[in-house]
């Protein structure tokens, strides 16, 4: 039978004596805590599936909280470990969370390895706050958070949401920025986790050289239309052994890409203590980071783009800053988005200082016999050393009628396969022909609209030279020579 607790006393509720920590767990039952109640737990939570945990007062633990069934916290959580703690939140609700975690350097974190809300006040009293990579914490408009500093801060992915407004506005972890025009605003940080491209920028042909330790990501529901203006605030746990900052410089991607250019001129950022900061004005927001002159983030590949040419090829752009010791950069392709190959090489200009533009066509898109082909491309260094680009996609256009490929082609022992591509649905037939025209194979298929694979496994019995497959569907026909080695 499941069972109910109701806590609504000022006195804290002590479920293991001093010194002994243990584990409370729910298992099917509801445990409330009321306005004026609170929960003192000296160890874990664990809240299983089925149970529910419903928090209007004050639920405090010093180990760690795992959320498997409801968790409503409208009340405060209050992590106050001497060790590290992890808060698993599952689908929570939470209103105020406070970390005050008192144990040494190191043993003072209060690990989030999935995504969480706080919809009112996120607050930093003693320790740190660190998400997983890929896990995000949201204060939405209205939540606050407070107390970060040195050795005391949110590592990781922290999104601030602010509504449409007007004016410049402090966003709290360490953006300000004029809002005015741009609707709805989000900010998230991603810092401390010393990761290429996640929460620090790096030179797309130089690896070693790096920016500092945080990225702002800034989203907003109308573009500039005019240059907005910047303040990006660090701390030195964020310098990224970065060691000066007379002549910083913002850098700026899109969203989802690492592509950085540059935001502003080389100027000095304010240092006082453990913080800096540095202003500038920019008008394209996206991705930002700071670096300073000893580690410049271009990534000379200023820009790269796929777009069709014509109805069946596929026209690929790129444009450098500038470039330094670049010997060539290969194009490679893929129908998956995970295994590329090189469709072909374009010569680099070596060490220049001034813009370069380049360009390749792929022709036949329809041989990849997929609805999407990706590419990136591969540049290479003189001394051999290689950096890929992110990734551009392009979507391939129906065909007008009837288009097809054979691979491999030529083919040994397993024969091979057909990629046929068709505006229209219906059946169509499939022959192949010897040398002397003489009809060996005849077969109808049904074909969709759209792609369809046709394994040809047969063809691997035929005698070595050369063959013409036919297909015809309707008034459209499309004629392949295939070569059996």
């Amino acid at each position: 039978m499941k069972q109910n607790y109701s806590l609504a006393t000022l006195a804290a509720v002590l479920l293991a004596a001093p010194g002994f920590a243990q584990t409370l767990t729910n298992d099917g039952a509801t445990i409330t805590v009321q306005s004026t109640g609170v929960l003192y737990v000296e160890g874990t939570v664990l809240n299983k599936a089925g149970s529910a945990l419903t928090n209007a007062g004050t639920v405090q633990l010093t180990g760690d909280l795992t959320n498997q069934g409801t968790l409503a916290s409208g009340g405060k959580l209050l992590f106050s470990g001497s060790t590290n703690q992890t808060f698993t939140p599952g689908t929570a609700t939470v209103a105020t969370l406070v970390l005050n975690n008192t144990g040494a350097t190191g043993q003072r974190t209060l690990g989030l390895p999935a995504d969480l809300t706080i919809g009112t006040s996120l607050q930093l009293q003693s320790g740190l706050v660190r998400t997983a990579p890929a896990a995000t914490i949201t204060l939405p408009d209205g939540a606050t958070l407070s107390g970060e500093g040195p050795g005391q801060y949110v590592q990781g992915n922290l999104r601030i949401i602010r509504a449409a407004g007007s004016g410049v506005l402090d966003f709290g972890h360490g953006t300000t920025l004029d809002r005015t025009g741009l609707g709805q605003v989000s900010i998230t940080r991603t810092a401390g986790l010393l990761t290429d491209n996640l929460s620090r920028g790096v030179n797309f042909t130089n690896a070693s050289l790096k920016g500092i330790d945080r990225i702002w990501t800034v989203e907003t529901a109308v573009a500039p239309a005019a240059p907005v203006e910047v303040v990006l605030q660090w701390l030195a746990d964020d310098d990224n052994g970065l060691t000066s900052f007379a002549s910083a410089q913002a850098w700026r991607a899109d969203v989802g890409s690492a592509l950085w250019g540059p935001a502003s001129p080389q100027r000095a950022a304010t240092v006082s203590g453990s913080t800096r900061s540095f202003s500038f004005s920019t008008a394209a927001l996206g991705r930002l980071t700071v670096s300073n002159a000893a580690n410049p983030l271009p990534v000379e590949l200023s820009a790269f783009t796929a777009e069709h040419a014509g109805d069946y090829d596929g026209l690929l752009r790129w444009t450098t800053a500038s470039e330094k010791n670049n010997d060539h950069f290969d194009v490679e392709a893929s129908a998956d988005g995970l295994v590329f190959r090189r469709i072909g090489t374009v010569k680099g200009h070596g060490s220049t200082a001034q813009p370069q533009s380049y360009q390749l066509l792929d022709k036949d898109l329809a041989r990849y016999a997929a609805d999407v082909v990706y590419y990136r491309l591969r540049q290479v260094d003189t001394d051999g050393s290689a950096a890929f680009s992110p990734m551009r996609s392009l979507k391939v256009a129906a065909p007008l009628g009837l288009a097809a490929t054979a691979a491999p082609n030529p083919f040994g022992d397993h024969g091979t396969a057909l990629s046929v591509r068709t505006a229209t649905a219906g059946p169509a037939t499939l022959q192949l022909f010897d040398a002397l025209g003489r009809v060996l194979l005849r077969r109808v298929l049904d074909l969709p609209a759209g792609f369809t694979p046709v394994a040809l496994p047969e063809l691997g019995e035929l005698a070595t030279g050369p063959y013409v497959l036919r297909l015809v569907q309707g008034t459209h026909q499309v004629g392949l020579k295939v070569v059996r080695e």
